[in-house]
């Protein structure tokens, strides 16, 4: 072995001790003729101290620069009273060297490691693995292996099998785009990455492994956002013979394990949320439980109004008219409520109503407001009575189709929330339950919320008769408005599953060239399963407090899904190109 101990290992108790360490020169500093030298492993720092009387390796230590790569072996040394440092775990020690061999030798860095300073990302990603040597961006990762390690116990503990799913399949209808693999010996056929195990998991249920895991590898080509990587990891879970109960009270435990094991957070009962009551009161499926603001529902006062902004919305059945009332806010200045304004522009809105409430006891007098007028004093009452509003407060107003209405709110619910610090608590974690089968698109085609292979609540043919009323046994799981996982009940019956495709305008020659093997295994005794896959990105990126999945992924890829590091996407040799049977279009070469 070539080191005895990683340097954020050694402390008080080594006093006296031989040690070896290895690491990079994080700091050199010379006092009074004495060479410091701080080195960093993964477990953190140690200060070697270099004394003029052993000139042989003082030569060398004056030589060595930030980020050589060295071997020191010395005597553990309790440092003097004035000189310990509380912030290091090794801050009571320092190692007296007595040999120091140079591993590597290192050029200038293209940023420091010792402070975080302002980095671009384009420029810490294409040197990703000096930027991984940042103790902040370690500790992201240390924390994500803690975090895999503690779930797998717990799945262990519980009698489920960790069984590997293939890469190499076909291309399913999941919603996003496909990464296509093409085929050098089939020609003109192409596999697809999977962007979930789910076929093969439900596969595995029929074939008598009652719970399965895996942490798993998922693939989509989608437009990239803050949070979104073409390849991300789940942690897969499906099981047989227990229902939506079970299967919520089994995973709740694993997260409420998670969190005590790894950060000693106790978190709690986690209450259940209907889909719909969540969209009315939080304008969200992913409700964020710590901003105590809600959305309420005003249609019923405006429908008679003359302002049509107000009462087109109202008297539309897919319309919403929702007040937000914000607690104190009065005061807000003219600017930041015309910040708010575009920010609810993007998604939808098409402008921003408000009443300040001032005084309400002078009745409309009282309010301070561009709609006032429009609104009879009765029913401005009612409606101030209903948000709760009282002097001092704000009260916002969306008025559209009802998702524009929702997305907007919800959006500017959550931003106030953060603006003006008004969490209650830490974390709040719930279930969202009760979510509908399907949603409806422009055309009035139906699309399956989750997927198509969730399992109603009600029979086949209630479900045939009205498929837009009909609610799914899904259920998500969310944090601080951050949706973990989501899971379901899956269809275990043939002439289930062959509706649902029915409904979804899947024609039988499709659900027989994509899903022939599935509807088959339903026909060979499937048991009743279910179950849910957690985004590990995204608990990591909770956990952590990081600000993006990219913190918490060793080698992500960029906004465009491309890796600045290895320079991927590339191009290939035409002659691997040809013996995979692809000829490139001369538009794609110019491009």
């Amino acid at each position: 072995m070539m080191r005895s101990h990683y340097c954020g290992d050694l402390n008080a108790g080594l006093e006296g001790q031989k040690v070896t360490i290895c690491g990079w020169v994080h700091r050199r500093r010379d006092h009074g003729g004495v060479i410091f030298l701080d080195i960093r492993d993964r477990e953190g720092l140690a200060q070697v101290v270099f004394n003029p009387e052993q000139s042989e390796i003082f030569a060398k230590a004056d030589r060595v620069r930030s980020e050589y790569v060295l071997q020191i072996t010395g005597t553990v040394n309790l440092r003097p009273d004035g000189a310990k440092n509380p912030n290091l775990a090794s801050g009571e020690i320092e190692v007296i060297a007595d040999s120091l061999e140079v591993l590597s030798q290192a050029e200038t860095p293209p940023f420091p490691l010792d402070d975080y300073c302002d980095v671009g990302e384009e420029t810490r990603l294409r040197f990703r693995y000096i930027d991984l040597r940042r103790p902040e961006m370690a500790e992201k990762l240390k924390l994500r292996s803690r975090i895999t390690a503690s779930i797998r116990r717990y799945l262990d503990e519980h009698g489920f099998l960790d069984v590997e799913t293939p890469i190499l399949t076909r291309a399913t209808p999941e919603g996003a785009r496909d990464y296509l693999v093409p085929s050098r010996t089939h020609a003109g056929s192409f596999f697809a990455l999977p962007q979930s195990p789910q076929l093969f998991k439900q596969l595995l249920m029929v074939s008598g492994f009652d719970r399965y895991y895996q942490i798993a590898k998922c693939f989509r080509d989608e437009d990239l956002r803050a949070d979104r990587q073409p390849e991300f990891t789940q942690i897969d879970i499906e099981t047989s013979f227990m229902d939506e109960a079970d299967i919520m009270g089994i995973t709740e435990t694993m997260i409420r394990n998670l969190f005590k094991d790894v950060l000693d957070v106790e978190l709690g009962e986690f209450p259940h949320m209907p889909y719909a009551e969540a969209m009315r009161r939080f304008g969200s499926d992913k409700p964020d439980l710590r901003i105590p603001l809600e959305l309420v529902d005003i249609a019923d006062q405006l429908r008679d109004v003359e302002f049509k902004v107000f009462s087109g919305p109202a008297n539309d059945p897919k319309g919403r008219v929702a007040a937000l009332r914000v607690p104190g806010q009065g005061a807000m200045p003219r600017g930041q409520i015309d910040d708010y304004t575009k920010y609810v522009g993007n998604y939808g809105a098409k402008g921003l109503a408000y009443i300040k409430v001032n005084e309400r006891a002078k009745g409309a007098e009282g309010l301070q407001s561009p709609i006032v007028k429009f609104i009879p004093e009765d029913n401005l009452n009612t409606i101030l009575d209903r948000v709760g509003a009282v002097d001092g407060d704000i009260v916002f107003f969306g008025a559209d189709k009802a998702q524009v209405v929702s997305d907007a709110l919800g959006a500017l619910r959550i931003r106030l929330g953060h603006d003006l610090n008004l969490l209650t608590c830490k974390w709040a974690p719930m279930w969202v339950v009760d979510f509908p089968m399907f949603e409806e698109n422009d055309d009035g085609s139906l699309t399956a919320l989750h997927h198509p292979f969730t399992s109603p609540q009600c029979s086949a043919d209630e479900l045939k008769a009205a498929p837009q009323k009909a609610l799914s046994r899904a259920y998500d799981m969310v944090l601080n408005g951050t949706e973990l996982g989501g899971g379901s009940i899956r269809i275990h019956n043939r002439v289930m599953q062959q509706v649902v495709f029915d409904v979804l305008g899947i024609s039988a020659e499709e659900q027989r060239e994509k899903f022939g093997f599935l509807l088959d295994a339903l026909k060979y005794g499937a048991p009743p399963h279910g179950g849910l896959a957690f985004g590990l990105d995204r608990l990591v990126m909770l956990m952590t407090g990081a600000s993006s999945i990219r913190e918490v992924i060793a080698f992500p890829k960029t906004q465009s899904a491309a890796c600045v590091m290895t320079q991927a996407p590339g191009a290939v040799d035409p002659k691997a190109l040809r013996e995979l049977h692809i000829r490139l279009r001369e538009q794609a070469k110019a491009e």
